[in-house]
């Protein structure tokens, strides 16, 4: 973002990578951390608005290994490690480009920094975005998909979707395609993702409000306010505060991707580190309230949210100090009902009007009360 936010010229900014060395990159080390973390998956950059690569790409020579000191692709180092650590690996492109004079006519977020006043379109989407996006798909083997961002930056264009989504599904059906464009989900998509908000709220101000009935779910956020490195920005999360904030990305039928800004040196700054491994310690004692599961029966409030797998809501409190909580119907007879916490059993009524529950006492730095609710067999 350096290149936008000082708006420096072609010329001033081709000179930054010479200085670009993530000497202390280590791929094992940044797997093992997600693992820790409790994630399914990491979504790395590959490429960002700059329209510099970050691996190793023939298409140009504006790329991580032939303009950096560091000469190494650290793409190809990632995805080897996640394929023998199990988890899957996404990667970020985007579509918009700062840098590329075939980029044109420019966007929203255009400056005058240098480039002609003038380009081909197509032959940006058709040959360089697609020719990327083809290295990306057949040089690091099986990926989890592509997450792009971008396309607000020109709305109304023509992108060449439906040619750019056939190759991807061409060379890797299985990749899913996740564009961050803020708008409802086009043809061809398979996840529909939310930027720094829940689905539908639009909080963020840019979201569609539109959600998806048949697409899976995703919501974006940060640890911190920034998406890359920022040393002057301090506003970090609390381990609660993220913990929360995946509760309620869960209980709005979402997954949630959090996103961390590595170092120049290629290392992860300890703030970031100390808060991934403490949502995984979490996640080591909550997380059947989380993974596989779906949002609850019940609608999201303030005192919290549901989520469900089989026969099983859980019932996730976050703000609440009455000892009695009150639910909706619930369809299904609730046959048992226990602290996730300590296993301990949690007094309820049913009726028609819905089910009550005696709430346990929160513990001292709970971020998060769940009783489990096991419904009759569905089956």
């Amino acid at each position: 973002m350096v290149f936008h936010d000082r708006t420096l010229t072609v010329d001033e900014y081709d000179r930054l990578p010479l200085f670009f060395d993530p000497e202390k990159f280590d791929a094992k080390a940044w797997v093992a951390l997600a693992k820790a973390a409790g994630m399914k998956y990491m979504t790395i950059t590959a490429r960002h608005h700059d329209g510099f690569a970050m691996f190793n790409s023939k298409v140009s020579d504006w790329n991580i290994v032939q303009r950096t000191p560091y000469k190494k692709d650290p793409l190809k180092m990632l995805a080897e490690e996640c394929h023998r650590q199990g988890i899957k690996l996404f990667f970020y492109y985007s579509q918009l480009d700062w840098h590329n004079p075939d980029y044109y006519p420019r966007g929203t977020t255009a400056w005058n920094n240098g480039r002609p006043d003038r380009g081909d379109w197509n032959s940006y989407l058709d040959d360089y975005m697609d020719g990327q996006l083809r290295e990306l798909l057949t040089n690091y083997g099986p990926i989890g998909g592509i997450w792009f961002d971008g396309m607000w930056d020109r709305p109304d264009a023509d992108w060449h979707l439906a040619k750019t989504y056939a190759l991807i599904h061409l060379l890797q059906p299985a990749a899913l395609i996740i564009p961050n464009h803020h708008q409802s989900p086009k043809p061809g998509e398979d996840v529909q993702t939310f930027e720094r908000d829940l689905p539908g709220q639009n909080t963020a101000g840019f979201n569609t409000t539109n959600i998806s009935n048949q697409l899976p779910l995703e919501s974006s956020d940060t640890v911190n306010d920034s998406w890359g490195f920022n040393i002057a920005d301090s506003k970090y999360k609390s381990p609660a505060e993220l913990e929360r904030r995946l509760v309620r990305t869960a209980g709005n039928n979402s997954n949630l991707l959090l996103n961390i800004g590595p170092m120049p040196n290629g290392e992860i700054q300890q703030e970031f580190v100390t808060r991934l491994l403490a949502v995984g310690e979490w996640l080591s004692k909550y997380g059947d309230s989380i993974y596989g599961t779906r949002g609850g029966p019940i609608a999201p409030s303030e005192w919290g949210v549901t989520t469900q797998k089989d026969n099983k809501i859980y019932v996730h409190i976050l703000s609440w100090r009455a000892p009695l909580l009150a639910l909706p119907p619930i369809t299904s007879k609730v046959v048992e009902a226990h602290s996730m916490l300590d296993a301990s059993p949690v007094d309820f009524t049913q009726n028609a009007d819905g089910v009550i529950l005696k709430v346990p006492l929160p513990k001292i730095d709970e971020a998060d009360r769940v009783i489990v609710l096991t419904l009759t067999n569905l089956h």
